[in-house]
Parts: C-alpha cells; sequence; structure tokens
C-alpha cells in the first residue's frame, strides 16, 4: 500500500509518500515536494490545487492520504487556508483521507521499535513533519505489519 502523508503550512500542502512491503519502506522521488494554493481567494486557484494534488496522488499510485491535524483554536491552531487546503484534499472522490492528531503521531514515534534516521531518508528537512505522519499511520495500522 502507498500512502501519501501530508502537512499543511501556511499555504503549502508539503507531502511525504511512501510504502511499505514486507517489513521494507520504500520513499520514491517524487517529482515535487510541496503543493501551494496561490490565492485562497480565486475558486479557480483553489480547483488548480486540488487538481494538482489529485493528479500528482494519480500518478504515484497513492492509495491513501494521512494529512497531520492541526488544532482547530489556540495558540497553535492552523490558519484558514490551511483548513481550505485540507478541505480540498479531502473532497477528492478518487483518494481515501485520514487525518490523525499530532500527539497521535508523537506518542506512536516514541512506541516504535524502528528507528529511522530522517538524514538517511533522502527527503528535504521541511517534509519531516510529513514523514513521520506517514511513518507513524505504517506503524500504528496493525494491518500494515
Amino acid at each position: 500500500m502507498r500512502i501519501c502523508g501530508v502537512e499543511l503550512k501556511g499555504n503549502d500542502a508539503i507531502i511525504c509518500i511512501m510504502s511499505r512491503e514486507n517489513g521494507l519502506y520504500d520513499i520514491p522521488q517524487t517529482r515535487v515536494q510541496k503543493i501551494s494554493l496561490v490565492d485562497a481567494g480565486d475558486s479557480e486557484a483553489v480547483q488548480h490545487f486540488q487538481f494538482t494534488f489529485a493528479k500528482l496522488m494519480e500518478d504515484y499510485h497513492v492509495d491513501k492520504v494521512v494529512i497531520r491535524g492541526r488544532a482547530l483554536k489556540g495558540k497553535f491552531s492552523g490558519g484558514p487556508i490551511g483548513f481550505k487546503l485540507e478541505a480540498c484534499i479531502q473532497l477528492i472522490k478518487e483518494l481515501q483521507v485520514e487525518i490523525i492528531a499530532g500527539s497521535f503521531v508523537k506518542k506512536t514515534l516514541v512506541r516504535s521499535q524502528i528507528d529511522i534516521d530522517f538524514r538517511d531518508t533522502g527527503l528535504k528537512q521541511y517534509q519531516e513533519p510529513a514523514f513521520d505522519t506517514v511513518f507513524a499511520f505504517f506503524e500504528s495500522d496493525p494491518y500494515m505489519k
């Protein structure tokens, strides 16, 4: 199964695609590491973001998308554009989308018996939260082991 981890930051959807087969993780090289929404007030720009994201998931044969959840209120709450991006991704008909809490990701990474040094992944530093999200999902799902 191939899964895409997503962290929404500002007007960007930062991605990390990963698959796991026979206990081995694979992180394919992707043509982009993040997809941006240029103008959140323009419906054409929003549709372009959604189309671009859907096309990327189709091209890389992604089965599921896991989005790192953000607080709805408080000091560390997500911004309005981030929630718009989240809705755009959730409304893509062909995709299975799940939102997982940041606290769940942290707990799962602490409990994980596999220690992957992020520097060895070949990903950009800003992709680490997306990587952690998809890795935690794989580690928490008993059907993935």
